[in-house]
């Protein structure tokens, strides 16, 4: 049951947040020091979600009240990705100047993340500028637009931003290594329906939803991807974060309360909509006064719940939140890919790995040689006890060196 998404928040603003973004020519420094450049908002394209460029600036394409469209949700936003930009010198902070006219009952935010050699961080509101708990040496930025009002709009015209150092003892790390819960799953359906994203649903889709941004992967990559398990473990997929949901937007549960954007107060690991469902929490409803029907914290996309979980109902699974971890990853770059027992595929299917899913490798073995489209080769790389893949269809690896098991 595919329940509404999206986030919002509720205040108006017309001014200074911090974020991060885009190539440039040589960099500029700011006034005591750091790099500092503009971004080019008129670049609007596939990556963008519900965004059109005027000469007024950066607005929604399409402000009608979501109740007169699908999808159905709590609010019509807009997002506007720019690309990542390499800095000259690794940098801690990155702070941006938002100049942008918005009426009352519209909204603007600046997210940034941070690329390191072990992949991106998640998203951070840019409110008094981003700081990292380690250098980074690439950033990028992202605006959200929405309104939750008819006929209120917003216009951003410039997006200033400023990379440096800060006093890392001010920074907070985001997550550990390693973290897996128990939350229960629903499935997505809307089929023709565009993610959050922008991504277009099809039948039989891989991808999930998370009710908060900060994992939320750009289309066609798997920068953020969860490992979703039944709980007995018999049945396994990896697959890309590509929506926001089921119920809140704001609410990502796998964080320490200092870093948890909302509902700072519950366990760690527990969905507000799980807390609310079970207990009454908020008075039982979610962050935008629905009555919460069920205790959901993900949303599978239909393919990952028939065909990777085979799931005829929704039920209660194990995730894991793999960008918290650490050590190599191998880019699915063809899928959905069996999962095998062993090295070659007379070995039982224990699931799948949807495309673009970045994957945890922990070791490679020679097994059955395999032709796939990006090598002929007997590799197979051990993901998880029992779980492997052949690394004819990797696309590439990063984040260190793949040991033999």
């Amino acid at each position: 049951m595919k329940m509404p998404r999206r986030r919002f928040p509720a205040a108006l603003l017309t001014a200074v947040l911090a974020a991060a973004v885009l190539p440039a020519p040589a960099p500029a420094l700011a006034a005591g020091g750091g790099e500092r450049w503009t971004t080019d908002l008129s670049r609007v394209d596939g990556d963008d979600v519900n965004v059109r460029h005027t000469r007024a600036g950066l607005r929604l394409a399409d402000p009608r009240p979501v109740a007169a469209r699908p999808p159905r949700s709590a609010a019509t936003e807009g997002t506007f990705l720019a690309a990542p930009r390499t800095l000259a010198r690794p940098a801690t902070r990155v702070r941006a100047e938002i100049t942008a006219r918005a009426a009352a009952g519209a909204t603007v935010e600046a997210q940034v993340r941070g690329w390191r050699t072990g992949g991106w961080t998640e998203w951070r509101d840019a409110t008094d500028g981003a700081v990292f708990d380690r250098p980074v040496s690439r950033v990028q930025a992202r605006l959200v637009l929405g309104t939750r009002r008819s006929g209120a709009t917003v216009e951003v015209r410039a997006l200033r931003l400023t990379a440096d150092t800060a006093d890392t003892a001010a920074a907070v790390t985001a997550a550990t290594p390693g973290l897996t819960y128990r939350v229960y799953a629903t499935r997505v359906g809307l089929v023709g329906e565009l993610t959050a994203n922008g991504h277009t649903i099809v039948p039989r889709d891989h991808f999930v939803a998370l009710p908060s941004r900060r994992g939320l992967a750009p289309p066609n990559t798997g920068d953020y991807t969860v490992r979703v398990c039944t709980t007995s473990g018999s049945r396994c997929e990896y697959a890309p974060v590509w929506d926001v949901g089921p119920w809140n937007t704001r609410d990502d549960y796998w964080n320490l309360s200092a870093v948890r954007e909302n509902w700072k107060d519950l366990p760690r690991g527990r969905p507000q909509a799980q807390a609310a469902y079970q207990y009454g929490y908020h008075g039982g409803r979610d962050q935008f006064g629905r009555v919460v029907l069920n205790p959901a914290g993900i949303d599978l996309a239909d393919g990952t719940f028939w065909d990777g979980l085979q799931l005829s109902t929704n039920a209660w699974v194990d995730v894991a939140y793999l960008w918290t971890g650490a050590g190599p990853r191998g880019v699915v770059g063809d899928g959905p890919l069996n999962i095998r027992a062993g090295a070659g595929t007379a070995y039982a299917a224990r699931g799948l790995a949807a495309r673009y899913a970045n994957v945890p490798i922990q070791c490679y073995v020679t097994g059955q040689t395999v032709a796939g489209p990006y090598r002929t080769t007997s590799r197979w790389n051990r993901l998880a006890a029992g779980q492997y893949v052949s690394h004819a269809y990797v696309s590439a690896v990063y984040g260190g060196t793949v040991p033999p098991c």
